[in-house]
């Protein structure tokens, strides 16, 4: 029972020590993700400077995997180089072995005023980075604490005679320690508690120092797994193969020289374990970090980019491991968000194009394209409700809400399209009648007006630009203006033109109606950003 008694303690230890790590990472990102993000894609050009960025963000958030996911989706949406990425995942590897040194301290004194702290600013609710910080404090005292309850469990643990004789098992067969590290290590998704756990049962004399170092490869390998089983596509799981790459090499290098190395650090004694895991590392990304270039080289050939369905309503950018890192979703669901924009701005094209050519296969074709549309806005909205289940920031939320705002008026714009504006369209074949040169010379110029206006939106809602947004809104008054003009002269005409159908010229104003419609949907997209400015121009 005692055995039981201990293994249940030593899983509720490290069960601590990781929901510590995640809060720390979670907290961070969360108050300071979106910063965190940007500084580190202007800092990618380089391969050292990468190596460097990868090394300090990983020390910030004490979790490599947060480190890589950022990489991830860097190289994911093809603005960073696969090269530059791996030199990220370099220093990530070393800013984990950071973690390790801080942990391997005596912190009693440090994990009750960490919790004390961290306590005090996270009640700040009118702080909102104040209390990021705050859970970042909690989730080190937390993890501070899982030591200190990891060291009273293994104090108990040379009385356990199932323990010891499953931990003595693996003396002489350094293979088996480094898988059986491995598997533990991908089972619980944290380096930094396997090697801590390691470094903890040194001393108590269980394991020697060559079994030990094994374990300590073990689970450097391990480490790289959890990466590569979330990744769906062969893109995303470039970077992360890449890594289990380097980490197997160095596996390989260093396991027939454990012996030698073990002697050669035995006056350190525990400490050893702590620092052979930051030389290993530190070694493999100096051994690594020329050859960037032909191992991404190799990755793209060992893992090609597969064709995409064609299916224009499937996601091809929501990626789940966004949902963890708020800004990494919130990127993708921008990037989801384009491409409704381009499929209203292709549907509204090709329907006004109908006007002089009409084609019941095209119109068929435009009405499957706004299916598409719809599941497409559908998939970006449960994917903003999945995001940051954790909490966000305020300016997170922020984003998210224009977000979400941008995929409901380009799904209204595509309705309009599809459901008003066609019909009117097909309606007005069916009789017969295409445009006429004054139609065309009032309808082209609201088509263009539009897709000006709608290349302003996209704008706007990447950059946040105020004075874009201004005059997305003022552009209001031109189309409002180009619809009245338009009216005028039509009726003006049908009262000089003998003969003329009443239907035809109702027809032809429900159209103008509709690009109005499209249009105000279209300056909505600049309403979060004013609102949120409080500038000129934000509707009342």
């Amino acid at each position: 029972m005692l055995g039981t008694t201990l293994l249940i303690n030593l899983a509720g230890a490290v069960a601590l020590l990781l929901w510590g790590t995640h809060m720390i990472a979670s907290g961070v990102l969360r108050g300071f993700g979106t910063s965190l993000r940007n500084w580190l894609g202007r800092h990618l050009g380089n391969r050292w400077l990468a190596l460097l960025a990868g090394l300090g963000i990983t020390g910030l958030l004490q979790s490599s995997t947060a480190t890589s996911m950022m990489a991830a989706s860097f190289t994911a949406s093809g603005t960073l180089g696969l090269a530059p990425a791996l030199a990220v995942m370099l220093g990530a590897n070393v800013g984990s072995t950071l973690v390790v040194q801080l942990l391997s301290f005596d912190t009693a004194l440090l994990a009750p005023l960490a919790l004390l702290l961290g306590l005090v600013l996270f009640r700040l609710r009118d702080a909102p980075r104040l209390e990021s910080i705050g859970q970042s404090l909690i989730g080190l005292g937390l993890m501070l604490l899982a030591l200190m309850l990891l060291g009273q469990v293994l104090q108990q643990i040379e009385d356990s005679a199932v323990f010891t004789v499953v931990v003595r098992g693996l003396q002489g067969d350094p293979l088996l320690a480094l898988l059986l590290a491995a598997l533990l290590t991908w089972a619980c998704h944290s380096s930094v508690a396997v090697v801590l756990l390691v470094a903890a049962l040194v001393p108590t004399g269980l394991l020697t120092l060559p079994i030990a170092l094994a374990l300590v490869l073990g689970a450097n390998l391990g480490g790289a797994l959890p990466a590569l089983g979330g990744a769906r596509t062969p893109v995303a799981r470039r970077l992360p193969l890449g890594n289990l790459l380097v980490r197997l090499l160095g596996c390989l290098l260093v396991l027939p020289w454990l012996t030698p190395l073990a002697e050669r650090a035995a006056p350190f004694e525990a400490a050893a374990v702590v620092y052979f895991h930051m030389a290993f590392n530190l070694a493999l990304a100096l051994l690594v970090i020329g050859f960037t270039e032909p191992l991404a080289a190799l990755l793209v050939r060992l893992l090609p980019e597969t064709p995409q369905a064609d299916e224009p309503g499937l996601p091809q950018y929501l990626d789940e491991a966004g949902l963890d890192v708020t800004n990494i979703g919130l990127v993708n669901a921008t990037r989801e968000s384009l491409r409704l924009a381009d499929m209203a701005g292709l549907m509204l094209r090709r329907t006004t194009g109908l006007m002089e050519k009409p084609d019941n296969a095209a119109a068929g074709e435009i009405r499957s394209q706004d299916q598409a549309l719809d599941r497409l806005s559908a998939a970006i909205r449960a994917y903003l409700a999945d995001i940051g289940q954790d909490g966000m920031s305020d300016e997170d939320a922020d984003r998210a809400q224009e977000i979400l705002l941008f995929a409901i008026n380009i799904e209204h714009i595509g309705d309009l399209v599809a459901n008003s504006l066609l019909p009117l369209v097909m309606q007005r074949a069916g009789r017969g009648r295409v445009l006429s040169e004054f139609e065309r010379d009032c309808v082209l110029p609201l088509q263009a007006a539009i897709e000006e206006s709608l290349h302003l939106a996209i704008g706007v809602f990447l950059r946040e630009d105020v004075a874009a947004a201004q005059r997305l809104m003022a552009r209001k008054a031109l189309l409002r203006r180009l619809e009245v003009n338009a009216s005028r002269e039509h009726f003006r005409r049908l009262r000089e033109e003998r003969g003329a159908r009443v239907e035809s010229g109702d027809l032809f104003q429900r159209l103008l109606r509709d690009y109005r419609r499209i249009h105000h949907h279209v300056t909505a997209l600049a309403y979060p950003l004013l609102e949120r400015q409080g500038s000129p121009g934000a509707p009342a």
